[in-house]
């Protein structure tokens, strides 16, 4: 399906580092548009290095989501997940909408806090949210900006299966390509069509996800269950 689309990522044999500390010396990859790649490995192996790298690459199309939320916690959550659009407003537009919201925008960002679960915190402050709910209002933030590219670095992980599923399921259906580091091996295999372990700096495997063997997994997984 995906091989005639545009690639939107290409690395050849690129050196990717993390302050000035080398990670990858040799890394070679190709994303196409509308692919929804896993990509799993131990902590510390490289994930958000290489997400953020990606990010890089093209941030004027890539809704990005770290695991550092960088949300505002004295802001409400209809401001930070308005902040996914700062960039796409003048000054003022931004100010006079934090003093009081522009109905379009409030409309739509209430509409996306039904479906993240976070009904009735339109104007909460963050701070008085949830881990988990801090980490929905951030997702809500990327999904806002409308982009055709998703990256999302374990942007479930305090969530349960089944919303994190859910949530999944929205940011499939903005983005066209859906590039997430995951722990969950079951969302690895069931909901994306193509699965990257990465290891010791390098690429240890790159399979289609109905291809991906057990022993592939178990040995990333099993590193990750060690590793923390």
């Amino acid at each position: 399906m995906t091989q005639d689309c545009p690639t939107v990522f290409k690395l050849s044999n690129q050196a990717i580092g993390f302050k000035n500390q080398p990670i990858f010396s040799n890394l070679s990859l190709m994303i196409k548009q509308g692919e929804k790649v896993a990509i799993v490995g131990t902590s510390g192996s490289g994930k958000s290095t290489l997400l953020n790298y990606l990010y890089q690459c093209r941030s004027v199309d890539v809704a990005y989501c770290p695991q550092k939320s960088m949300l505002v916690d004295t802001l409400s959550v209809y401001h930070n997940i308005y902040m996914g659009i700062l960039n796409q407003h003048g000054f003022f537009y931004n100010v006079i909408n934090l003093i009081r919201p522009f109905p379009e925008h409030k409309t739509r960002v209430e509409q996306l806090t039904r479906r993240l679960g976070l009904t009735g915190l339109l104007f909460k402050s963050i701070d008085k949210l949830s881990g988990g709910q801090q980490q929905r209002c951030a997702i809500g933030r990327a999904l806002y900006q409308r982009l055709p590219i998703f990256i999302g670095d374990e942007p479930f992980s305090g969530l349960d299966p089944k919303q994190s599923v859910e949530l999944l399921k929205a940011i499939k259906e903005q983005h066209q390509t859906v590039v997430v580091a995951l722990h969950n091996k079951e969302m690895a295999l069931n909901q994306f069509d193509r699965i990257i372990g990465i290891k010791d700096g390098a690429i240890a495997f790159d399979t289609p996800a109905t291809e991906v063997s057990s022993e592939q997994l178990e040995l990333i997984y099993h590193r990750i269950e060690h590793s923390e």
